[in-house]
């Protein structure tokens, strides 16, 4: 392996998939209780996005596999893109 990879593998990163949003008054989330449902604003089939360290780096789609869930990516942001979400 690369020795200027290598020096990087160990540093820890977040990432982070934003399945939807939504806005509530505190009354209602302090209503909330196990097997509470909250309505997002995400779309059936719509990309979600994928955050590393708080930046949007990417897309992809929900996937369950075997009674898990997963995150196929399906758009990577281009470098320009990239760029605007660091700043």
């Amino acid at each position: 392996m690369n020795e200027n990879i290598a020096r990087v593998l160990d540093i820890p990163i977040e990432i982070t998939v934003v399945l939807g949003r939504t806005k509530m008054a505190l009354s209602e989330i302090l209503e909330l209780g196990r097997g509470s449902l909250i309505e997002l604003d995400t779309l059936d089939n719509q990309d979600v996005e994928i955050l590393v360290n708080e930046k949007k780096v990417a897309y992809g789609q929900v996937v369950v596999a075997q009674q898990n869930f997963g995150i196929k990516i399906t758009k990577v942001l281009e470098p320009e893109d990239l760029v605007k979400t660091l700043k």
